[in-house]
């Protein structure tokens, strides 16, 4: 009895592209899920923050329902806390412990990382939506306005957060950058109309506020979701001038060693 002996030809190289992208965007996920430092940040603290100032009387959010003011503001906060601090934070000891470096030099594109990158914010922001609406909507809250305008002001707002983070992870060492981003989002968590209304801060600090990205993200989600108004312009541009400055200012400067 004679057995066939089959000639196989090897054909070595890269995977498809798209192929490429979404296996890394499903390791960055797991990655970004698995590390307890991120998820305290992303999930902990925005859920801590809304059942607290939800069911406490501790800062006055005006007439109505606190849960009608404080949702929007909690989804701009977790977009922020995943697109900027979170991704800052470890893109910037992937920088420092030479993973970008390595990953640089296999048949993943660079921008194909950063794709990837992306990927795994939006994969992580649609679970914190889902989370926080579920229980906003425990506490009472009633949403109104355009699906399509919040969806619009998630995106823009993820861009800007997205390409700010990269920018600071790609400039600055780790340590600085851990110690940055972590300040940063302290201080817009104050100050960015989060949790207290940006007119407890005054005229004039209430117009050099409305400037940052996290008080129009939290601003459009509001007056959309809180008072069914139509598309937000205003909020929307703001958002659009960071997203391109820091998306164009983090693809020129992003040092990748």
């Amino acid at each position: 009895m004679t057995t066939a002996t089959g000639t196989y030809t090897p054909r070595p190289g890269a995977a498809p592209l798209p192929r490429m992208i979404a296996a890394q965007a499903a390791l960055e996920t797991r990655m970004l899920l698995r590390n307890g430092e991120q998820l305290l940040l992303t999930v902990v603290i925005p859920t801590l923050l809304l059942v607290l100032f939800s069911s406490v009387d501790i800062v006055d959010t005006g007439s109505g329902k606190a849960v009608d003011f404080l949702a929007p503001g909690i989804l701009a906060l977790a977009v922020m806390s995943t697109a900027f601090t979170g991704q800052a934070i470890a893109t910037g000891f992937e920088r420092r412990y030479g993973v970008l470096k390595r990953l640089a030099s296999s048949p993943l594109p660079r921008w194909g990382l950063m794709a990837a990158k992306t990927a795994s914010v939006l994969v992580t922001e649609i679970l914190q939506v889902i989370l926080l609406t579920a229980i906003a909507f425990a506490l009472g809250w009633s949403p109104h306005g355009n699906p399509l305008a919040v969806l619009l002001l998630l995106v823009l707002g993820t861009a800007a957060f997205s390409g700010l983070g990269l920018l600071m992870a790609g400039t600055l060492k780790a340590e600085a950058t851990l110690a940055a981003a972590n300040l940063v989002f302290l201080l817009l968590l104050v100050g960015g109309g989060v949790i207290v209304p940006l007119d407890r801060f005054g005229s004039t600090g209430q117009e050099i506020l409305g400037l940052l990205p996290i008080s129009a993200l939290s601003d459009g989600l509001r007056d959309v979701l809180q008072h069914g108004a139509g598309t937000p312009w205003h909020d929307l541009g703001i958002l659009a001038v960071w997203a391109v400055a820091g998306l164009g200012a983090a693809g020129r400067f992003f040092r990748w060693e």
